[in-house]
């Protein structure tokens, strides 16, 4: 039986897969971080919702990470879970800012 590990990697060995797998890592990211930041609170996703003023879906889906939230959306999150949010912008990898460079 193939593991998917071994159906990743050889998925990323072609340039189209990677440059899509690159481009949705950070709405990933944003949605891991979004969902150990509200398991660190203790808290659940009705809770979180609740808090917000929203349904327990919307809150699935945000943590889902299917798009992006706004910031203000990022903002009520993480007060919601007694948190503040933070952006930080760093520096892209070579080889991601040089296909960037490519398709302007």
């Amino acid at each position: 039986m193939i593991k998917l590990e071994q159906i990743k990697a050889k998925l990323l060995e072609q340039p189209a897969v990677q440059a899509e797998y690159a481009a949705l890592a950070a709405e990933f990211d944003m949605a891991r971080e979004l969902l150990h930041a509200r398991a660190r609170a203790g808290l659940t996703q009705a809770q979180v919702a609740e808090r917000m003023g929203t349904t327990q879906s919307a809150i699935a889906r945000l943590e889902a990470g299917k798009r992006q939230p706004s910031m203000r959306t990022v903002q009520r999150y993480a007060q919601a879970i007694g948190c503040r949010a933070v952006v930080r912008l760093e520096q892209s990898t070579p080889h991601l800012s040089s296909q960037r460079s490519r398709s302007s």
